[in-house]
This record gives structure tokens, sequence and C-alpha cells, in this order.
């Protein structure tokens, strides 16, 4: 089983990302702040928060000791950080100073990626913090890293969709399209799955994205043989875009967050679900396990961090525990009624069935009335870049029905940008 220990909510605004060394646990924000946490009581490290960046901050990462911490921001730079102090090391600013939404140390520390909004990604000398080399993809934002576990190659995922693997020298080694929508993260099992002819190891590789999706690869890669990227499958049960995902240390578990608000975690050999936690009240963010011991921590939207300890169980246990099916609808959960929205085709309505509290027993005295007048569904599509405009103004009603909004909570039309998207496939050639 696992279990909520310790909620952190020191900072002031959403948080994007957190990450964790042996000792340590670092959360950044829109708040502008990186702060650091001991695991051994969780209480906040005297030189935290760190405070350099002037935008939001978008991603941290440990190096492999842990005495150092990479956090990147919108402001175009990623600040390396002496944790034991404080101290800021190094400045390296994005060679064409967009904003930084991604970095990832190398598995030696040696090498830095930084990843940015308009497609650069740079290969910094993590001891020299020179350049090394720079590249950029075809089309999109950088917005996911990671790095095999031996490091001859790192993938990278952008908001286009494209999983695009380099190799040590920034050769690109392959491109293609993962989540058509775009990809929001993806990760590496620590753990190399051997097998194959010529004793070639394979690594799994989870993406998540837009699409609702968490795609597992396989990739083997080898100077002398070559580079190989293989489809294995997809997990489900997230019923919105999946933001987060993470392997645990030993490749057991990988763990997922998403729109729907939940994080659920995955046995990765039988590709079960073994717990869905929905503690969060807003999007889940971020998501990773600690190196060493059984934590795992999660960062919403809702501008917490959650902590949770894993019991030693076998996963066979965890799932006869929670995996009971529920007989009848009465009964149903809120989440019991969106995963039943979702398989009904109806993911869309997930969000404002939530909003109103919709478990089993309101869904069972829904009538039309009551699902036009107080659940506020008019079925309408609207432009985001109006639709913000409109609410920017502080007005609260529908602009085609005049009904007041049960939230300004956006939730987009992704049926509609598909069908945009293969019109525009078609007539552009």
């Amino acid at each position: 089983m696992v279990k909520l220990i310790h909620t952190l909510a020191d900072h002031d605004d959403d948080v994007n990302c957190c990450a964790f060394s042996s000792s340590l646990l670092a959360t950044c924000s829109l708040d502008k702040t990186v702060r650091l946490y001991s695991l051994s009581d969780f209480s906040e490290l005297p030189h935290s928060p760190l405070t350099f960046h002037t935008y939001t901050v978008h991603c941290c990462c440990f190096s492999t000791s842990g005495h150092i911490l990479a956090s990147c921001s919108t402001d175009g730079t990623t600040v390396l950080w002496d944790t034991q102090n404080g101290q800021t090391l190094a400045v390296l600013e994005q060679p064409s100073g967009s904003p930084v939404r991604v970095c990832r140390f190398s598995p030696d520390s040696t090498c830095l990626v930084s990843g940015a909004a308009d497609g650069t990604v740079v290969l910094w000398n993590a001891q020299s913090y020179k350049l090394y080399r720079c590249a950029s993809v075809k089309d999109g934002s950088l917005v996911a890293c990671a790095f095999s576990p031996n490091g001859n190659f790192f993938v990278t995922g952008s908001s286009c969709g494209d999983l695009t693997v380099w190799d040590d020298k920034m050769r690109c080694l392959h491109s293609e399209k993962a989540h058509d929508l775009g990809i929001t993260c993806c990760d590496f099992s620590s753990q190399p799955v051997s097998g194959g002819e010529q004793g070639l190891q394979f690594f799994r590789l989870a993406s998540c994205g837009q699409d609702c999706q968490i795609k597992i690869w396989v990739i083997s890669f080898t100077h002398t043989l070559g580079f190989e990227l293989k489809y294995k499958s997809i997990l489900s049960g997230h019923c919105a875009p999946v933001l987060t995902c993470a392997f645990s240390h030993d490749g057991q578990m990988l763990v997922s967050g998403s729109v729907d608000k939940s994080v659920i975690v995955y046995d990765t050999n039988t590709e079960d679900i073994l717990h869905t936690l929905t503690q969060h009240t807003r999007y889940v963010t971020t998501c990773a396990f600690a190196p060493n011991i059984l934590l795992l921590a999660t960062g919403s939207m809702d501008k917490t961090v959650n902590i949770w300890q894993f019991d030693l169980e076998t996963p066979c246990q965890a799932r006869i525990a929670e995996d009971q099916p529920k007989q009848f609808t009465e009964d149903w959960s809120e989440d019991d009624v969106s995963n039943w929205l979702c398989a009904q085709g109806l993911k869309d309505l997930v969000g404002i069935f939530k909003m109103n509290n919709i478990d089993g027993r309101e869904l069972l005295n829904l009538t039309k009335e009551s699902l036009a007048d107080d659940l506020k569904i008019d079925g309408y599509s609207y432009e985001k870049e109006a639709m913000e405009n409109w609410i920017s103004k502080k007005k609260r009603t529908s602009p085609m029905t005049n009904l007041v909004l049960p939230s300004v909570v956006l939730i987009p039309n992704r049926t509609l940008k598909m069908a945009i998207d293969r019109w525009l496939e078609t007539h552009q050639k």
C-alpha cells in the first residue's frame, strides 16, 4: 500500500517540477523560486528558497552526487546551484535567449542538456560550464528530455509530439511522431532489459502527452550496430492529458500525473495499475521517485507537493486490495464516475462533473434539465485567446448562452484540434 505522509505548501504558485537526490528534495514553481528540503524530516533547508530566476522556473534536477542542482526558467537561463550552501555556481544562457523548459544531467553528471521553447537543445560541459554542442528540432518547443542509463544517448520530446534521439556527440539518430497532440514528459528506466542478439542491451522508455496516453518504448543503441526504437504498449488509466511520468529507481514501477488531477502508479512488468491517488485538487504537473527509499513526490497546480511512502508489499497484494470492483452505481466515487464517462467517450465532461462533485448517487439523479441548468453544459467551442481575453475582463458568463460559468478553467477541444490538423495536412500539400 501507499500512504500520504507529508504535504509541502510553501510555494505561492503552481509547482512545476520536483526532484530527489539521496538526501534532498527540490521543488520549483511558477513563483520563480526553487526550494530544498531534507528527506530526514522534510524541513526546508536554511538557505532555501533559492532565488535568481526572474520568471517561471520550469524544471530542476540533481547531479548524481546530489551536490549540484540545475534549474531552468522562462528567463532563458539554466542555473547551477551548490546544494550545500545555496550559492550560484554558474549561469548558463541559452544561445537564442529562448525560455528554457527542461534540463537534465547525464548519468555521470559530466554533461547537462537544456531544451528551449524555440526548439534549441544545448549540450553543456557541466564541469567547465562551457557550451559543447547545440542543435534544434524541426518543429515545436522542447519540453522533455531523458538520458539513457549508460549515457550513450538521450531523448528529447517536443510540443509537436516528436521523440528525437541524440547520441553523445549531438548527432540526431532518429525522430518520429510519438504523441499526436504533443509530448509532455519522458523517462528511462534505470534498469536495462537484457536480451537480443550479440548481447545487446535494451532500455525501456516511457513517454506521455496531450493525447491522454502513456507509451512504452524499447530502445537499443551501439556505435557498431546502430540504433533501434520499438513501440511496445500503451498504459491506460487517465482520462485527460498526462503531464508527467517517472520510473522508480528499481524500474519496477512507473508513476504518472494528469490534468484529471490523479496520480497513477503502474507495475511495469504486468502494466497493471497498482494505486490511484486523488488527493491533489488541480492538475498534477510533476512526479518523482526517491533513489534509495520508497518515497514518491507529486506536485500540482494546487501549489502543493505531496510525499507518499510505499509499504514493502508485493504488487499482487496491492492490486487485490485496491482493484475490487464496485457493483452498484450508487456506490461509485467521483473518480468512478470519471472513469465511466471516459469509457462512454465523454471524457471532455470529466472536468465539469468533478467541479460539481458528481458521484454515483448524484449521477443517478441527473436529468436533462439539471445537465443544462446546473452543470451549464452548452456544447460550444471557442478560440482560446478570445476566451482568455473574455475572462480577463472579469466576465464569468458563457459568450453564447450568457449562463454563469461554473469555472474559468479552459478545457481543450482535442477532437476539433485533430480535425483541423487533418484538414491542414490535406490542403497544404
